[in-house]
């Protein structure tokens, strides 16, 4: 396997299989943050949920209606928040040297797309 970097406008996320201690990375425009491998498998998943969970919950609100929806490990916290067809992110590395990070509206159907498929080889 090798490194991989995904970006767009406004995220970035990348995959290093081979390095030590800090193999993956959450971005935005003007941060990032490195992950271990188990925090970046949760970060994934999660953003995955929280876009499954603000599909499900759509059809039950009104079109000016906002939503908040978060999801929670031990090591970071993820929150969804806006409109269900527009809603922005933000993290919270929970343990180790921390961090936090955010993404506006206009990046999050790019970084969930590339959640996704980022070690699907």
């Amino acid at each position: 396997m090798s490194r991989q970097i995904k970006n767009g406008d406004g995220w970035r996320i990348g995959w290093d299989p081979d390095a030590a201690d800090y193999c993956g990375l959450v971005g935005g425009e003007e941060w990032s943050l490195e992950l271990t491998a188990a925090e970046l498998d949760d970060f994934c998943r999660f953003v995955v949920q929280l876009a499954d969970s603000i599909s499900q919950i759509a059809a039950e609100l009104m079109s000016d209606e906002k939503v908040s929806c978060e999801i929670e490990s031990p090591l970071l916290w993820l929150e969804a928040e806006g409109y269900a067809h527009a809603y922005s992110l933000r993290m919270m590395l929970l343990t180790g040297r921390r961090g936090e990070g955010a993404w506006a509206e206009s990046a999050v159907a790019g970084l969930i797309q590339a959640a996704q498929t980022l070690k699907v080889f």
